[in-house]
């Protein structure tokens, strides 16, 4: 009888045994989905979260409208107005007022940068020493220009690239030619004004005189 049993107790712990291998099987397999025996909790979702964009945006090496390597860094610690330009639009004569509040400003520590752009109705045709002899024959620009640059699409310079992969209301391309971005002290852009706001629009003004203090 002892013997019977033994065996009977052996037949019922190999099908015991049979039966449970599967199961753990099953339950490892979804352990590693993150789940249990049909259950989804404990699902861990993976979590994305995208980097903004830095607002500082001196980090580049520009090449000057006269071909000379220009670190935008080398203007930190003033307050910048970065526009892009054109010799062929009806918003050229604004040169005339970059001009005239950088001269009123600069010794305060405001520097205007023209960056020539075609990328509105071709009305920057020009070489680079043809626009520079424009800008200086017809408005007597003395501010710093680059040479000339797309500030749009897929081909633009990666400093516009920036610019407008900025938070709103600094954020997007420009819309025409020039668009005016205010880039404070520290070489973060803080502010925008669109291509119809002139040089010497009040609000534009306040904003720059503001940055001046606060650079103080």
């Amino acid at each position: 009888m002892r013997c019977c049993h033994n065996k009977s107790s052996k037949m019922n712990v190999a099908i015991y045994g049979a039966a449970i291998i599967p199961m753990l099987a099953y339950a490892a397999n979804n352990a590693n989905h993150g789940e249990i025996a049909g259950s989804n909790q404990g699902v861990i979702e993976p979590v994305t979260e995208e980097k903004p964009v830095s607002n500082y945006v001196l980090n580049y090496e520009m090449e000057s409208i006269e071909g000379k390597p220009v670190k935008l860094e080398s203007y930190k610690g003033k307050v910048i107005l970065m526009v892009n330009v054109a010799s062929k639009c009806g918003l050229t004569p604004q040169y005339e007022g970059l001009e005239a509040i950088y001269k009123q400003h600069k010794k305060d520590g405001l520097v205007v940068i023209g960056f020539p752009a075609n990328n509105f109705a071709g009305q920057e045709p020009g070489t680079d020493e043809q626009i520079a002899e424009f800008c200086t024959t017809n408005f007597g620009v003395t501010f710093p220009m680059m040479s000339k640059i797309s500030v749009k699409g897929d081909d633009a310079h990666p400093l516009y690239k920036q610019l407008a992969a900025q938070p709103e209301p600094i954020g997007g391309e420009p819309s025409w030619n020039f668009d005016k971005f205010l880039i404070n002290h520290k070489g973060e852009v803080v502010a925008r004004h669109g291509p119809r706001v002139t040089p010497q629009d009040p609000k534009l003004v306040e904003d720059i005189e503001r940055l001046l203090e606060d650079a103080s």
